[in-house]
């Protein structure tokens, strides 16, 4: 399949302006919302519209559908044990933060609470956006990219454009440079670890879905609906598994874990 990551990532930005237009414009409606998430957050269906226009664009008519299918290719997943990390690694993440902020006496709510009940609406509108997401900076870019740099460099840089196509949303978010400034760091860092996950789960978009829905289910179940969440301790811990993944499993591939037992070779 042809693709031009170039192009992609300038329809992307195009494509999404009008959204960070409403968002500015709708404040009122955002704010009527149990989660703090700005309008400009539809934006979501961005990534994907721009990977359809070009796949249908460079590889003809049929090749939209077969794209599309990439979105639960489950069956890549040879390995179940990856469903691991890609369900549970961010809940732990935010488990630990939560932990740190008590132990260093941090701002938290004197009445923590976690909304179990929305927790499966949560889940199924995040899996939608997801989607929305994953197929174009996953299904779409990461692929060619890793054609020319290695894996880890590939996740920097898509990571760094997906932080800076963030940074308007996070901003009518969080009106507040410093913590726009660390939820961009934590978003580069996450990217390499959805790069890992997709590495060795035989180039699965499912798993990467999974664990960005998981991305944003924790966040807003962190005490309450995220309002004491922290990007800078985020950031600290996420960044520190992203230096554990570089480290067992390789910044050329994401995918060669070091301590990965080795046939035996007998002489002839």
């Amino acid at each position: 399949m042809k693709v031009s990551p170039l192009k992609y990532f300038i329809l992307v930005f195009s494509l999404s302006i009008p959204f960070w237009i409403l968002g500015a414009f709708t404040e009122e409606i955002a704010a009527m919302l149990p989660i703090n998430l700005p309008t400009s957050a539809l934006m979501v269906i961005c990534p994907i519209s721009a990977a359809l226009i070009l796949v249908r664009l460079e590889n003809g008519p049929g090749s939209a559908r077969s794209f599309l299918k990439r979105a639960f290719d489950y069956r890549r997943i040879k390995n179940r044990v990856w469903y691991l990390p890609a369900i549970f690694l961010m809940p732990a993440i935010m488990l630990l933060s939560y932990g740190l902020m008590r132990v260093l006496d941090m701002p938290l709510p004197t009445d923590p609470m976690i909304p179990w009940i929305e927790m499966p609406i949560f889940f199924v509108v995040f899996f939608i956006g997801a989607i929305g997401e994953e197929m174009g900076w996953t299904a779409y870019a990461t692929d060619p990219l890793q054609a020319r740099w290695s894996a880890l460099m590939t996740s920097l840089v898509l990571g760094l454009i997906w932080a800076i196509w963030h940074a308007i949303p996070f901003y009518q978010t969080q009106p507040d440079l410093t913590w726009v400034f660390w939820q961009s760091a934590a978003t580069v860092s996450l990217r390499v670890i959805i790069v890992w996950l997709y590495n060795n789960t035989g180039s699965s978009v499912f798993s990467t879905i999974l664990f960005h829905t998981m991305i944003n289910v924790s966040n807003f179940a962190f005490p309450n609906y995220g309002s004491h969440y922290d990007p800078a301790l985020a950031f600290m811990i996420q960044a520190g598994a992203a230096v554990v993944v570089v480290l067992l499993w390789g910044a050329q591939t994401l995918a060669q874990y070091r301590f990965a037992s080795k046939p035996v070779q007998t002489g002839s």
